[in-house]
């Protein structure tokens, strides 16, 4: 079993971080397998120094080793989208120049109860040779559906969702339409598209994450599948609340790791205030 903890550097670890990456480790050291650490730092203008650093203060706090390098994305990034003249020559790509602000929020990681703005078209049909620097390069949803396998699926074993899941071309084309892989110029990739080439790379055999991705495993199942990558098995965990019942963000200061740490809390506290058993 190979894991792997990947946050991005925009901000500190919060209790729902903490969360996922003890899970992640402890499932891995229990299996004898390991444990890896990512940074998914291709926003180039959000993501800082100081977080990475901070991020590896606290997992090494709370008594979290990774095996091997740190695995950062933004050096990757000409990588990734080379890769992308495979789905090129396969006719599966067309650039697309609508505005600016919405294929940057394609390509950021997705948010709890943020559902994929299913693109309208308008720039499908565009030929590859029309490209203008600034343009994006969406994924023709469609025409990578009927070169697929019609038992496409990925198995889950997280609480929510246990089982084989069918991927069904419809249902993905309605939900998911021609999602944005990168944009041009700018040296910034799809979250869904760079964790699909790492997981690959990595050997990651189990992505342990939050529930609230479940409904993008799809995107990274179908893009596996083109390029030929393998597809790892999936386990969706709860999600840690505030008080509100709200999915906790980075700009919650108030359950951030460090603010823990200093106020004198342990490790152990952070293992009991979010449900898991002290190893």
């Amino acid at each position: 079993m190979i894991t792997r903890f990947a946050p991005s550097p925009t901000g500190p670890l919060h209790l729902g971080h903490a969360y996922s990456a003890i899970l992640a480790h402890d499932m891995a050291r229990a299996a004898g397998g390991q444990f890896l650490l990512r940074m998914e730092d291709t926003d180039l203008e959000r993501c800082k120094p100081e977080y990475d650093d901070l991020i590896q203060t606290d997992l090494h706090w709370l008594g979290l080793a990774w095996d091997g390098p740190i695995n950062r994305q933004s050096g990757k990034i000409a990588d990734y989208n080379n890769r992308l003249e495979a789905l090129e020559d396969k006719g599966l790509l067309y650039p697309c120049s609508c505005t600016r602000s919405d294929i940057r929020a394609a390509l950021a990681a997705p948010q709890e109860g943020v559902a994929f703005n299913v693109y309208p078209g308008t720039c499908r049909g565009r030929p590859m040779a029309s490209r203008l620097p600034g343009d994006a390069l969406r994924l023709d949803l469609a025409a990578a559906l009927r070169v697929l396998p019609a038992d496409l699926g990925f198995v889950e074993t997280g609480p929510a969702h246990s089982g084989p899941h069918r991927i069904d071309p419809k249902d993905a084309h309605a939900r998911i339409g021609d999602v944005v892989l990168s944009r041009k110029g700018e040296d910034i990739v799809a979250y869904f598209l760079a964790s699909a080439f790492d997981d690959a790379d990595q050997g990651v055999t189990h992505v342990i994450r939050g529930e609230d991705l479940f409904d993008f495993t799809p995107v990274q199942v179908i893009l596996q599948h083109l390029f030929g990558l393998p597809t790892p098995i999936y386990h969706h965990h709860r999600l840690i609340r505030d008080d509100q019942g709200k999915r906790l963000a980075k700009r919650d200061d108030a359950r951030a790791i460090a603010k823990y740490r200093a106020e004198g809390a342990t490790p152990a506290d952070i293992r009991r205030m979010v449900g898991l058993p002290n190893s």
